[in-house]
């Protein structure tokens, strides 16, 4: 079964028991992880139970295939079901799994847990098509998702968080669902149990991730700062960040100047077309984003947009070196706002 993005979550808190293999798969790693482990949970109380959990791997699954039949049927000594993950999952197991979907456990799960599939890979398409299998995609998340995943995480520690305060840390945190996690937890341990969560708080806890983010890298390049562009790409990079949290941040930013750009040459008031974006522009980039919109020609920004578009597409090409590739293109977009 294929889940669209408003069946996901839905799924993840509670999995269709027809789905008896589950396929996790996305450029965000952190959030595949989460995703899986929390599928996992519904299936086992404890996702390191030796004996209820089986842990295996593509290249282990290569050079014993039964392996998976084997442990997908057992009878867990302890009652109840029990789960079988695969790591590093790809299209090498799609024959081994379109067999084992044959004849599958009604009680024990399998999640297999993969990077980047493109629609035309044949274990996406598998579990897909199949009635008795799922893939669930895990996409890097905007601003918007990141907000909403602070504010409920913010909530269920009895504490509040100002709007000013969440906008700030989800441009700061995108790009991976673990490293959300370890500043928002960082946040909650700062303030304590009790109390309004504000701007200062976000800004002392996580200064670090800030000094890095990915509205920084954003700002520079449509600023036209070379410099800043490239030593901030560096950073993320070295955090972890994936490519497709950069390509999407950026893509992201110049989509909204462009909205911006195309309203205000009808005559609207920019500060009112401003209000339109969600999610808005954080208070202290005001400025910066005004003279973006003016820096940039309209057909200069369609450039931008398509020229991301083709190095997402770049990217997720057999043998592409993204890293690479994303960096040219920064250059690019940054001498190009000169």
């Amino acid at each position: 079964m294929k889940l669209t993005w408003k069946q996901i979550e839905p799924f993840v808190k509670k999995p269709d028991p027809a789905a008896r293999v589950v396929l996790v798969y996305g450029p965000d790693d952190g959030l595949m992880r989460e995703r899986a482990k929390t599928i996992g949970l519904s299936v086992v109380n404890d996702y390191s139970d030796p004996f209820n959990v089986a842990v295996l791997s593509s290249a282990g699954l290569a050079e014993d295939p039964a392996r998976l039949a084997d442990e997908a049927h057992a009878i867990s000594m302890m009652g109840g079901g029990r789960l079988v993950r695969v790591e590093d999952a790809g299209d090498k197991l799609t024959t081994l799994i379109k067999a084992y979907l044959e004849s599958p456990s009604a009680h024990n799960l399998v999640i297999l847990e993969a990077g980047e599939l493109g629609p035309r890979s044949s274990l996406r398409k598998l579990c897909e098509s199949a009635l008795n299998a799922a893939a669930l995609p895990c996409y890097v998340e905007d601003e918007r998702d990141l907000s909403r995943l602070i504010r409920e995480s913010i909530q269920a520690e009895g504490l509040s968080i100002e709007p000013d305060a969440v906008q700030f840390l989800a441009g700061n945190i995108a790009g991976n669902r673990a490293r959300a996690r370890s500043e928002i937890e960082k946040l909650v341990t700062y303030k304590g149990s009790s109390g309004v969560i504000t701007l200062d708080d976000v800004q002392a806890t996580c200064g670090e991730a800030g000094d890095g983010s990915l509205d920084t890298l954003v700002y520079s390049a449509a600023g036209g700062n070379v410099v800043d562009c490239l030593r901030t790409y560096d950073r993320l990079l070295a955090e972890g960040v994936s490519f497709m949290a950069i390509i999407r941040s950026l893509q992201n930013h110049f989509r909204k100047l462009h909205f911006t750009k195309s309203c205000a040459s009808t005559g609207e008031p920019l500060e009112a077309v401003m209000k339109k974006l969600n999610p808005p522009i954080f208070f202290k980039q005001e400025n910066a984003f005004k003279a973006q919109v003016q820096r940039w020609t309209l057909p200069a920004l369609e450039q931008i947009a398509a020229r991301l578009l083709t190095l997402e597409a770049q990217c997720k090409q057999t043998g592409a070196v993204p890293e690479t590739l994303c960096s040219q293109a920064l250059l690019a977009i940054s001498k190009s706002a000169r």
